[in-house]
């Protein structure tokens, strides 16, 4: 069976993120001639996206507010609240970097950035460094401008990576914190596609091209850079999965400062893989007597989502010598998935996987592969930093790809270069005979990188969270920041917040749960009622001024309510045992822990004991311990609280010779 997930990229011009408690854009900024001279360079910080603002690319705000103003009120006025969320600047080509077609070179936008910034917030200015030899061996629609050959490795680095390294190095950009997302779609290629002759050619100049790259931008102080790991449909299984785990660690120690030089990994770049699948939660789950991921659209992956993606990416990569403290970032620009199709309910009533997972899964791609400017998808979750808390290897959403530029045109006798993966009238295989539409919208024949207004407005009008329509232009309030919550009773969460600005200017707040509208309430506080008992509900809040401008979202905060009054019901655990891939030598397994309990758990501990010579050698979403044949698995902090019948996942990767029995499972709750 093959696994190979074909994909692509783009090109871009635009912002970055900020913080505070979330990602949120500066308002009010100087003009670059205003800018006080650059503070001195901060402390290389875990997370660089917590308590900053982030750099709103003049470029793209452009591109924005003219599509908004040839639209209807209503819609521009959902399209111009995107203007105000950071993006990255794309240099994408060696003429990006002093700036052409009318766009702004990265030295200008470094000077916009350094007028941005306000008092001792830092701004993060994200640029994606993109033009390897042989870019995107696997795809057409955005091959790059140098041939993998040794004189184009050496062009990349004297003409590309030398110059860019030059420019972020200057001292008066030192108090600006710079996140490199390096090379988009390289090294998961050199993991699944080296039956490509171009793929076998380039991987070489991949490898070595990205550990110049590295040295290069590690050795200065305030830019940190994150490496490209692909997206759950392409990497989620374990055979890709395990591997993709050892070739970063190969390129990683290949560099001068080894794992250092890397600060974390960015998935979803340019994708509309979605956060989560909220039905979906269980790749094991049978209907039909098959699990889910057994489905065509899963082809056994079982990683159906991007937060699941980047936990276990995380632990496979730590597993392989990165440390503990690397962060991962997920693109949301447009993995959101909302608009009418997106299913609200369970639909239980489909009997065999692939119509229920057609009922129930956010992703209404017709084949998971799809990737060029697809029907359905709309912008995702806002930039923000730790969205899912501290306790969390996610430490923030970007908007890494500029939501309204395309990702590619498609043949055609005025666009020869096109890639039929972007054709609407086209089709793909997936490897196993079944072939699917290219889901591509209708007249996508616009290059990669420029401007699609039909593609934008979709995206706007299908995102999740919705925009609400009541403006979000520069110059009304900044979000509130310290957004705490709390909860109180069985059946009530308690919100307070504090305005990042002076209250005068603030005259109302908007409370939204799970993405939806709640509330509209003038102080700063909420008694949010009528909740289930021992559920998690995720809280987000906007300001509103006199003018009706809204600000973006405060950070994202998650709050679980108590469990159900009268005894506070009792504690208790089930786990179940599944081997997902075994090759004679050595197995991936996964474990299955549901709440049997009454009460929500806090955490949970899976143990057993070997009945041969299995030895764990890696796992994800749990922290596992091995004491002879005995093994524990603890939960981790982002999912060890579960409601009475809710579940979870973790698993692990194994080594063994002779049998391989499957051991029985004893899960206690907390």
């Amino acid at each position: 069976m093959s696994h190979t997930v074909l994909r692509r990229l783009r090109t871009a011009a635009a912002a970055t993120l900020l913080g505070a408690t979330g990602l949120l854009p500066s308002i009010g900024a100087a003009t670059p001639a205003q800018a006080a001279p650059a503070p001195a360079a901060a402390e290389h910080v875990t997370n660089p996206f917590a308590g900053a603002t982030g750099y709103l690319n003049p470029d793209y705000t452009a591109e924005v507010k003219a599509q908004a103003a040839t639209d209807g009120s209503a819609l521009s006025q959902l399209e111009t609240q995107v203007a105000a969320n950071p993006t990255a600047v794309w240099m994408d080509h060696i003429g990006a970097i002093a700036g052409d077609g009318g766009r702004l070179g990265l030295q200008a936008h470094l000077d916009h950035a350094l007028a941005q910034q306000q008092g001792g917030t830092p701004v993060v200015f994200q640029v994606v460094i993109y033009d390897l030899p042989g870019r995107d061996c696997a795809a057409i629609a955005s091959n790059g401008e140098l041939p993998a050959t040794d004189a184009g490795l050496a062009t990349y680095k004297t003409q590309y990576i030398d110059p860019i390294a030059a420019v972020l190095a200057n001292p008066k950009y030192a108090g600006l914190r710079v996140a490199a997302i390096i090379e988009p779609d390289s090294l998961p290629n050199a993991v699944t596609n080296q039956s490509k002759p171009a793929c076998a050619t380039a991987t070489p100049y991949y490898e070595t091209g990205i550990e110049y790259a590295l040295n290069k931008l590690h050795a200065i102080p305030n830019v940190y850079d994150y490496l490209d790991i692909g997206h759950a449909g392409w990497l989620g299984w374990s055979t890709n999965m395990v591997p993709a785990g050892k070739e970063y660690a190969k390129v990683a120690q290949a560099t001068t400062a080894g794992f250092a030089s890397i600060d974390g990994f960015v998935s979803d770049t340019a994708n509309t893989t979605p956060l989560n699948e909220p039905f979906l939660g269980n790749p094991d789950l049978t209907v039909g007597g098959q699990p889910l991921k057994s489905a065509n659209f899963y082809q056994y992956n079982p990683v159906f989502d991007e937060y699941h993606f980047a936990t276990a990416m995380h632990s496979t990569l730590v597993a392989n010598g990165f440390p503990s403290t690397i962060g991962m970032l997920v693109d949301t620009s447009r993995n959101g998935w909302g608009g009418p199709a997106r299913p609200t309910a369970l639909d239980s009533s489909p009997t065999t996987v692939d119509a229920y997972v057609a009922a129930n899964k956010v992703d209404k791609k017709p084949f998971r592969g799809d990737w060029c400017n697809i029907v359905g998808a709309g912008i995702g979750a806002r930039p923000q930093s730790l969205p899912y808390g501290a306790g969390s290897p996610i430490i923030a959403f970007l908007w890494v790809k500029p939501p309204g530029e395309s990702d590619g045109d498609y043949p055609s006798a005025t666009h020869p270069h096109g890639d039929p993966h972007c054709d609407p009238n086209g089709t793909q295989t997936d490897g196993n005979g079944n072939t699917y539409p290219t889901d591509s919208m209708p007249d996508a024949n616009i290059p990669a990188g420029q401007w699609y207004p039909a593609q934008f407005r979709q995206l706007v009008q299908n995102a999740y969270p919705a925009f609400d329509g009541s403006g979000g232009t520069p110059g009304g309030p900044t979000a509130p920041g310290a957004l705490t919550v709390t909860g109180t009773t069985s059946t009530s969460v308690a919100l307070s917040w504090t305005a990042a600005t002076d209250p005068a200017g603030v005259t109302g707040y908007s409370v939204y749960r799970n993405g939806i509208k709640v509330a509209t309430v003038t102080g700063t506080s909420y008694t949010d009622s009528g909740l289930s008992p021992a559920t998690a509900y995720r809280y987000t809040v906007t300001a509103q001024d006199a003018a009706g401008n809204t600000s973006p979202a405060s950070a994202a905060v998650t709050a679980t309510t108590a469990a159900a009054p009268g005894g506070g019901g009792s504690s208790g655990c089930s786990a179940t045992y599944a081997v997902a891939n075994d090759w004679g030598s050595g197995f991936t397994a996964n474990v299955t822990v549901a709440n049997t309990g009454t009460a929500a758990t806090k955490s949970w501990t899976v143990s057993w004991s070997w009945g041969g010579n299995q030895q764990v050698t890696n796992s994800w979403n749990a922290t596992t311990a091995q004491s002879g044949a005995a093994v524990t698995a603890a939960s981790q902090g982002y999912n060890g609280a579960l409601a009475p019948n809710a579940t979870t996942s973790f698993g692990f990767q194994a080594t063994y010779s002779g049998g391989n029995t499957a051991p029985s499972l004893t899960c206690t709750a907390s």
